[in-house]
């Protein structure tokens, strides 16, 4: 396999975020956070959708072929594709208007894990929320910035970091998504970057975003680093995503929120999504169980 992502999409987003693959449309749907967008790209790359909401929007979840459930700010919505309209199923911290949603994934058991944040990324203020079957469950509370969201292939560990610092991770109940023990170390940062956005192939590898690393990371199941891939000419890596007929394909968010003029200058495809194939496929993401 290669050992650098080239270009995928040059979107070029303020903050790139939320990859997803959608197996019933064959495309990959992304989102620019801060310009309350999402997007979306057949497999040539080629820019498909611009959509934009009334707020910032971070993630989705698959429902059917037309249907998205898009976790804006204050809300998780349900948005037809073909009439471009939405409407809430659900508020999610909705009283408190100084946070938005940011990094957030489906479990196995269909429940769709929600994280919030402070605007600002004011300490303390931000949780993640469970969405299954009409009911909202808070798994995490106290946090800065939820990243690294994601789920080993038998639904039973869950992964997570709070402002990068240190990967986590839980055991969870299968049927229902839910911990069902405490957070433990899994990953230590080590090097440039903090963790960001992760998710886990097939073999139950967790592949990790290094926001400021400009690079993309393979940890084993036992915590251990497997595998680097670069990714040349940015810094701001910030989620990653399987897609493809096959999975094999590991697309990569990235960013261009914070850059000073000459940092922008020379990443002229910050906020761009990369692409690499590679050797051991991911998993389709679980539709969302309303």
């Amino acid at each position: 396999m290669n050992q650098k992502a080239e270009l995928f999409a040059d979107s070029r987003c303020e903050l790139g975020e939320g990859p997803f693959w959608h197996p019933l449309l064959g495309r990959l749907f992304w989102f620019d956070i801060l310009n309350r967008t999402m997007l979306s790209a057949g497999d040539d790359g080629h820019i498909v959708d611009r959509i934009v909401f009334k707020d910032t929007v971070s993630a989705a979840a698959v429902i059917d072929k037309d249907t998205l459930a898009v976790a804006q700010s204050g809300a998780l919505l349900r948005y037809d594709l073909a009439s471009d309209s939405s409407t809430t199923i659900v508020g999610i911290e909705d009283d408190v208007p100084g946070n938005r949603t940011n990094d957030s994934r489906v479990d196995r058991s269909g429940g769709f894990w929600i994280g919030t944040m402070g605007r600002k990324a004011e300490p303390g203020v931000g949780g993640v929320y469970q969405y299954r079957a009409g009911k909202v469950t808070k798994v995490i509370e106290n946090i800065r910035i939820p990243n690294s969201i994601c789920f080993s292939p038998d639904g039973r560990t869950a992964y997570f970091t709070d402002s990068g610092r240190m990967i986590v991770k839980c055991s969870l109940d299968p049927e229902t998504g839910l911990p069902i023990t405490p957070w433990e170390d899994f990953f230590t940062m080590d090097g440039p970057g903090g963790a960001d956005g992760s998710v886990v192939d097939s073999e139950g590898f967790v592949w990790n975003a290094r926001w400021g690393g400009s690079k993309v990371i393979r940890i084993s199941p036992d915590g251990k680093l497997d595998r680097v891939i670069e990714v040349p000419g940015v810094t701001r890596v910030s989620c990653p995503a399987f897609g493809g007929k096959d999975y094999k394909t590991l697309f990569l968010t990235t960013a261009r929120e914070g850059m000073t003029d000459e940092e922008a200058e020379r990443e002229p495809h910050a906020g761009s999504v990369f692409a690499i194939d590679v050797d051991v496929p991911g998993l389709a993401e679980p539709f969302l169980k309303l």
